[in-house]
């Protein structure tokens, strides 16, 4: 299918389980009952949420079978998922074994996009292990300065299927992809795509690496114009070769160093465009300086130039990734600068949750007073403190697997200062800041990049940055 068709379905009668409630299960169920489906949800949980749910969309005349996510239900035609339920669920292994297909919420909503009687907007798509959300944010941004009506959706937050649906009319989506969005996506066919990076992440959900990456790989199957890759990290140009895009279609890369053809990269401080000019071999065009990336850390920087290339391929002006940059801010805890203390900057990074964002995350500073730790997920941490153990004027580690990290450590640098903070109560953040204050120097930089998930001792990555920069605050307020 063409990356501009608009697949139909008679959804009139058609018996469809949509597995799980929660904000990509709910839109689902709704949008399918509106179009005359008839639709059973099942779920796992049972709790009182759940059942407030449940009744919302029983007053619909939608059936419901709550803690039943295990049971395909019968006469069932199509099932589909939440992005996050694993494939090996014996609901997904009764289907298969059926032959009934399977949909995430990513492919309803490209089966759906055009349904509403307007025509379908172009998606440009992105995935990797890190920067998404970031890189998607950038490109909604210089799609806007433009003067494009777009919006960054997907993974973000945002349900595709609401805007897809929605009452506005959109000329290209700028959508950010999960690996397991992409493993239930089938038929998605972008107009370009990216993948920023691949390194070991959700192993326990795609069973190997080679699964991971080939879920990732799938956002590149039939691409119209452009399949942008990262010349840093050569398993996402592999997965380039092996995709079948379109006709036409071409594999455009982006660099930290200087571009060659078809390429975009950095000369003296300067994004350049390689790729969409007249005469790739001879002829570069300046789209935006290395200062209009905010902030201008290696990692964003490569952010910048993925979410430039996919803006080009859409056929975007250079002045309006210049201007699209410079107005782009990036989210809370990626790389957010809090406070100076005593020539002393105090970051956080604490979406940095596995090791190959905090690896980037490390590369941005020269010295660092590191505070790491959390839940490890199975992570290792040797790499990681062989390439950052020049950087570390000390550490502060914290949280449930620290002495991973802490082991690291003693083998790779054991010269480095650690403290060791053996507590999980509220104060903990407090004490790791000041214990950090008192090994920085001036000059130095208090980053917090945990490398590990948060849900030992915080809700999610957010409380736990909120709260380092609550105690960064509250020790600025000290020393005023």
């Amino acid at each position: 299918m063409g990356s501009q068709e608009v697949s139909t379905v008679d959804w009139q009668g058609k018996h469809v389980t949509v597995a799980g409630l929660g904000v990509s299960g709910i839109p689902a169920a709704r949008a399918l009952h509106e179009r005359g489906a008839l639709v059973t949800v099942v779920n796992d949980g049972d709790d009182e949420r759940a059942r407030a749910q449940a009744a919302e969309l029983e007053a619909l005349g939608i059936t419901v079978r709550l803690g039943d996510g295990a049971t395909l239900p019968p006469s069932t035609e199509l099932v589909v998922t939440a992005p996050g339920w694993q494939p090996d669920k014996p609901l997904f292994l009764a289907a298969a074994e059926a032959g009934v297909p399977v949909w995430g919420d990513v492919e309803l909503a490209w089966r759906l996009r055009g349904d509403n009687g307007r025509k379908a907007a172009p998606w440009l798509a992105v995935t990797g292990t890190n920067g998404k959300t970031t890189t998607v944010r950038m490109l909604a941004s210089i799609l806007e300065a433009a003067g494009l009506r777009t919006a960054a959706v997907g993974n973000i937050g945002v349900s595709l299927l609401d805007a897809v649906l929605g009452e506005t009319e959109y000329d290209v989506l700028a959508v950010e992809l999960s690996s397991y969005q992409l493993h239930w996506a089938p038929s998605l066919r972008a107009h370009s795509a990216a993948v920023l990076n691949l390194a070991p992440d959700h192993l326990d959900w795609h069973g190997s690496m080679e699964a991971y990456a080939a879920d990732k790989g799938r956002v590149y199957e039939g691409n119209t114009v452009a399949c942008v890759y990262n010349v840093a990290d050569p398993a996402t140009e592999d997965l380039v070769r092996e995709a079948d895009v379109e006709e036409g279609c071409r594999a455009i890369g982006f660099t930290l160093g200087a571009p060659g053809p078809s390429q975009l990269g950095v000369v003296d401080g300067i994004l350049v465009d390689r790729a969409f000019v007249a005469n790739r071999q001879k002829q570069a065009q300046e789209l935006a300086e290395v200062g209009d990336v905010d902030p201008p850390a290696p990692h964003n920087i490569a952010n910048a130039l993925a979410a430039a290339a996919l803006a080009r391929a859409f056929g975007v002006e250079p002045a309006a990734v210049r201007d699209g940059l410079r107005a782009f801010r990036p989210d809370a805890h990626r790389i957010e600068h809090v406070a100076d203390i005593g020539e002393v900057a105090y970051v956080d990074d604490s979406k940095a949750t596995n090791t190959h964002a905090t690896e980037a995350s490390l590369a941005a500073y020269d010295s660092i007073v590191w505070i790491a730790g959390g839940l490890a997920k199975g992570a290792t941490f040797d790499e990681l403190v062989i390439g950052a153990a020049k950087r570390l004027r000390g550490v502060v580690l914290m949280g449930a697997d620290r002495a991973l990290i802490h082991e690291a450590l003693t083998r790779h640098a054991p010269e480095v200062p650690v403290v060791d903070l053996d507590r999980t109560d509220t104060g903990a953040m407090s004490e790791a800041v000041a214990r950090a204050a008192e090994l920085a120097r001036p000059g130095d930089t208090v980053l917090l990049a945990p490398a590990c998930a948060s849900m030992d001792m915080f809700t999610n990555y957010n409380k736990r940055g909120e709260a380092f920069a609550d105690a960064v605050r509250a020790r600025a307020d000290e020393s005023a």
